[in-house]
């Protein structure tokens, strides 16, 4: 054991006096937490909106001041004809375009019924479809207004309830996802390169031939970065908590535990990797490509798995980063116990033996 922990130090002490792969640990994490977190959010703010209103009378006001007020929209221009508009589309500068017609209060107030021609930019089909649900919601609330909560006849209303996101942010789905591919790609590369460099300088052989066993040396190299992994976790959970106003609903200790599940997982992986790979170019490519893309494109954070061809979704089965997305969201966002998670925790452990013993075998005291 007197060996083993002397092993890990000297694991520790060669990662703290290497700049980029300090960088790497904890620059990285930091980086992509702020930039999913800020910045890639499915929410849409800000918007560009131009206004054709030819009514100009006070209904048409302050309909157009509750949608400026709402945040969602910023007015860029107060177009007087539908080729301005239709130049201000093609240069990009508007998203959306209202236009209000002629004597629009009147015939609301006197014919119960008015017009509004919504007009959005369809290139980007995701965010023209959420414009106009904000649009179509906040002319639904004016129209509430105005009729005082009188009853129609035959009017449907739907009550909308948003569980566990209320205000619909981005935050609550990225931050999972952020640390699903944090982990697996710091846990997964730095293992599998600490490794492989040992092999390339030669200093493997000396450890293989050492009275220390094979098997505690790999695991040796392993254990410094599982415990920086969970500071990773702690720093990721912390910024989610105090940045981006994110409580966490569930366990933390439940939380800590399925996160170091997780890294474990990615060590053995990362462990297979350096055992098939020769270089560290070799092994960081593997660790790169093979998991970054993986981890983006199947473990439903980005994309959702429901709307993929069934062969495309069978494989994100086999994609641990899909099993620890659920599990995340299960216990930060939904605040479930381990009855709600157990399946997908059985699923990690299994890959995770899987892995392992798929090293134990492959491994070669003797370097080719």
């Amino acid at each position: 054991m007197e060996q083993f922990i002397a092993f890990v130090k000297k694991e520790f002490y060669h990662v703290l006096r290497d700049r980029r792969t300090l960088f790497i640990l904890f620059g990285m994490p930091l980086a992509q937490i702020l930039i999913f977190g800020f910045a890639l959010t499915n929410e849409v703010k800000n918007a560009r909106l131009a206004v054709f209103d030819q009514a100009k009378d006070e209904a048409s006001q302050q309909l157009i001041n509750r949608i400026i007020a709402s945040g969602y929209f910023e007015l860029q221009e107060d177009v007087m004809e539908n080729s301005h508009m239709e130049d201000a589309f093609k240069s990009g500068k508007i998203k959306l375009a209202i236009i209000f017609p002629r004597h629009f209060e009147n015939d609301l107030l006197h014919q119960h019924h008015a017009q509004i021609q919504v007009i959005a930019d369809a290139s980007d089909p995701n965010t023209a479809t959420t414009l106009t649900s904000y649009i179509s919601s906040i002319i639904g609330d004016y129209q509430a207004e105005l009729t005082g909560g009188a009853a129609m006849p035959y009017q449907i209303i739907p009550e909308i309830h948003m569980l566990y996101n209320p205000q619909l942010k981005g935050a609550p789905n990225f931050v999972p996802g952020v640390m699903a591919l944090v982990l697996m790609l710091v846990s997964v590369m730095m293992t599998a390169i600490s490794i492989v460099r040992e092999k390339e300088t030669g200093t493997m052989e000396v450890l293989l031939v050492s009275p220390f066993k094979p098997t505690w040396v790999i695991l040796s190299k392993a254990v410094p970065y599982l415990i920086l992994s969970l500071v990773n976790v702690l720093t990721i959970l912390l910024m989610s908590v105090s940045v981006l106003e994110l409580p966490i609903a569930g366990s933390w200790v439940l939380l800590l535990a399925e996160s170091t599940l997780f890294i474990i997982t990615c060590l053995t992986l990362g462990i297979f990797i350096s055992i098939k790979t020769k270089s560290q170019q070799v092994a960081m490519l593997i660790s790169l490509m093979g998991m970054l893309l993986p981890t983006i494109m199947f473990s439903g954070f980005m994309f959702p798995i429901e709307n993929m061809p069934l062969p495309l979704q069978l494989i994100s089965n086999v994609v641990p980063a899909k099993w620890f997305y659920i599990i995340i969201k299960s216990i930060m966002i939904k605040g479930l116990g381990f009855e709600g998670i157990w399946k997908e925790t059985l699923i990690l452990v299994m890959i995770t033996l899987f892995f392992f013993i798929l090293s134990l075998r492959s491994f070669k005291i003797r370097l080719e």
